[in-house]
């Protein structure tokens, strides 16, 4: 299999990366007790070579900083989502930003490693903000997530630009 062709979402296709966000549960996103359509996003898309999207990221950018919402790839560890990041970072870079951050869960240890290792640091934990978020304005978030571990706290990563 060749190796996904990694570029900006078109406009044509805000259908299908919406649709990709939601095929994945991943289009409203609640961060910092509000709730995001992570649709609306600029993207980058990663396509097979069928014009298929196999991966995507979508950010935000505003002043020099920019938020990653979104992170997703239909195949791990095939570095899909590393070119994602760095084409978000080569993205945001050129409008100005000199920092991209974004928020995870307590529980999920593989995007903690992840992120780590592609130059993110840990600048925040928000502890309790998941079980507020579940309480208020996304009732559908799971009490139980990855190896069990009960999903309760926001955790901040940033990157320098």
């Amino acid at each position: 299999m060749t190796a996904p062709t990694i570029r900006r979402a078109r406009p044509e296709e805000r259908s299908a990366v919406a649709a990709y966000l939601d095929d994945w549960g991943m289009r409203l996103v609640a961060r910092l007790d509000e709730l995001h359509d992570a649709a609306s996003d600029d993207a980058i898309v990663a396509v097979d070579d069928r014009g298929s999207i196999v991966g995507l990221a979508t950010y935000r950018a505003s002043g020099d900083t920019a938020e990653l919402t979104t992170l997703r790839v239909s195949e791990r560890t095939a570095g899909t989502g590393s070119a994602l990041v760095e084409a978000v970072v080569a993205a945001i870079a050129a409008l100005g930003a000199r920092r991209l951050w974004l928020i995870t869960t307590n529980d999920n240890l593989d995007a903690l490693r992840f992120y780590q290792r592609r130059g993110f640091r840990l600048v925040e934990i928000r502890s309790g903000a998941v079980d507020r978020s579940r309480a208020t304005i996304k009732p559908s978030i799971t009490e139980i997530g990855e190896l069990d571990i009960p999903i309760r706290d926001e955790i901040v990563l940033e990157r320098s630009i």
